[in-house]
């Protein structure tokens, strides 16, 4: 995607796990931006990127280190403002003049509280209503002298130049993270910057859609452009949103595994096909897995055997499309920045949708990825500008195993059908409760034991279920939710009396870690 008409802000990254929230901050204030390692980040690479503003991102390494790193001095030169967070305000203070020591009790960890100088700041505008603000500090070393043309705008405990800044050539630095949620005022703090860099606010998602529709007709041309369909977020939008641009050039497979929840096949096929007038491929291949998956208990052998059979039936159907040269992938922007390290190096591959991975390689076909970008609640503002539905737009992540690993122990149809009518009532007990916003994922698992019951004058036995419902931001950490004993009670009374098969219902509280969002 070219983005060289938007105002770009570059973060320079020195390794901070949360490096990835100041750009979600910055895109929520509609400005572009992108994550480069320090390494990456040379004297061309400025010239050519040409940012309005530069942040120095946190890091775990020490200044004081011979080796540690830094970025290059030319950053300095550019004219524009720079803010500089945790390690950023460390190594900003060192290469300009300043001075930074390790130890002496000096080092945060968690909450503390900033206050500031008689000086006022513009940008800590809206800071301090109550004195003193609470932030997240993370950090060993200290700066012990401020660079020449600093000053110091606001003090913590043992963080004496916890804010400060070189208002002329507007040179910002703060020791904290204000890219956290326990930085309550941290968006606030961006918001300023940002305003002080005289950024318009350009980047929305109707500008992006124009000009994806536009690099993706140059790249594809009259060519035929194949892609895996899933019926979840990212697949969808792309799928939307390439068939915008290109039309009947497109060709969507949706694989039927035969391990899908109630009616999803039915409804992800009639919305794209029918209602938004896809060229959709229905490959039920129901038997096939089912078949395969006969007898099987371990989970990673589940997995592996879903992953292989998905290779080849997507390969089976698109080699019926004739002329297709492209292959379509829902790429997100966070894929792409776990590609590389914050070295420079590469890390992890990048995660390509999970259906299709190691598909362009095997059959030499060239990707595109018109999400790449974007991070996913980007992805979701786009599909409301796409027209996609709600009920699509906010689905819950639905694992590409599907119900396979919602049924530990060996996958029969029998516990399928139950599982499947389960999930069904339990989803639509939190849509009733209005909960279902507020949830990042939830499902029944089918356990692999049975147990007694009594249902009228009759002994059962039947298959006891877990429910399962988390929060998180990005489904690497989770806790469970809080569902009310009443809801709870009422859930359980409508699976065991709606669905045959099972006579008990349990909740899993677990989080993330020591747990696993899904049981397998």
């Amino acid at each position: 995607m070219d983005i060289t008409t938007h105002e770009r802000l570059l973060i320079i990254d020195f390794g901070s796990q949360v490096t990835q929230l100041i750009a979600r901050r910055l895109r929520e204030l509609h400005v572009y931006c992108e994550i480069h390692p320090f390494q990456n980040v040379t004297d061309a690479f400025l010239a050519e990127f040409a940012p309005k503003a530069v942040i120095l991102s946190g890091g775990p390494a020490s200044v004081i280190d011979a080796d540690s790193p830094r970025p290059p001095a030319t950053v300095f030169d550019l004219d524009v403002p720079i803010l500089g967070i945790c390690y950023g305000q460390q190594v900003m203070m060192e290469v300009l003049g300043g001075k930074v020591e390790s130890g002496h009790g000096t080092a945060e960890f968690g909450r503390a509280f900033v206050t500031p100088t008689a000086a006022r700041l513009d940008l800590l505008h809206g800071w301090f209503a109550n004195e003193k603000e609470q932030v997240w500090m993370s950090h060993g070393d200290h700066v012990a002298k401020i660079a020449p043309g600093f000053e110091v705008f606001g003090t913590s405990p043992n963080a004496p130049f916890a804010v400060t800044a070189d208002t002329s050539r507007h040179f910002y630095a703060v020791q904290f993270h204000p890219e956290v949620h326990h930085t309550p005022n941290g968006a606030k703090l961006y918001e300023n910057f940002v305003r002080i860099a005289g950024f318009t606010g350009d980047w929305t998602m109707g500008a992006y859609r124009e000009q994806a529709i536009e690099t993706i007709r140059e790249q594809v041309g009259q060519k035929q452009v194949i892609c895996a369909l899933s019926g979840g977020v990212d697949s969808s939008v792309a799928a939307a949103l390439l068939h915008e641009a290109i039309g009947d050039q497109l060709t969507c497979v949706f694989v039927d595994h035969g391990l899908l929840r109630l009616n999803e096949a039915d409804e992800v096929v009639t919305m794209f096909r029918d209602h938004m007038n896809l060229k959709v491929i229905h490959a039920d291949e129901t038997e096939l897995f089912l078949g395969e998956l006969d007898g099987v208990s371990d989970p990673e052998t589940k997995r592996k055997i879903i992953g292989r059979l998905f290779i080849d039936v997507f390969q089976k159907y698109a080699n019926e499309i004739d002329g297709a040269e492209f292959l379509a992938q829902g790429t997100l922007y966070p894929d792409v920045i776990e590609s590389v390290s914050f070295s420079g190096g590469p890390s992890v591959t990048i995660k390509s949708h999970h259906n299709v991975g190691g598909l362009p390689a095997k059959m030499g076909l060239k990707l595109v990825e018109p999400l790449r970008e974007l991070f996913k609640d980007e992805v979701r503002a786009l599909g409301v500008e796409l027209g996609l539905p709600a009920s699509f737009i906010g689905r819950h992540p639905f694992p590409g195993p599907g119900l396979a690993i919602r049924c530990p122990g060996e996958i029969t149809r029998e516990k399928l059908e139950i599982l499947r009518k389960a999930d069904a009532v339990y989803i639509d007990q939190i849509r009733k409760h209005g909960l279902y916003d507020e949830i990042w994922q939830a499902f029944v698992a089918i356990l692999p034991v049975r147990t007694v019951g009594v249902m009228g004058d009759g002994r059962t036995y039947d298959f006891a279920c877990a429910l399962r419902a988390v929060t998180s931001v990005d489904g690497m950490t989770a806790d469970y939710y809080p569902f009310s004993h009443e809801f709870l009670g009422e859930t359980a009374t409508r699976i065991i009396n709606e669905v045959q098969g099972i006579n008990r219902v349990t909740y899993d509280i677990t989080s993330k870690p020591p747990g696993t969002i899904e049981w397998e």
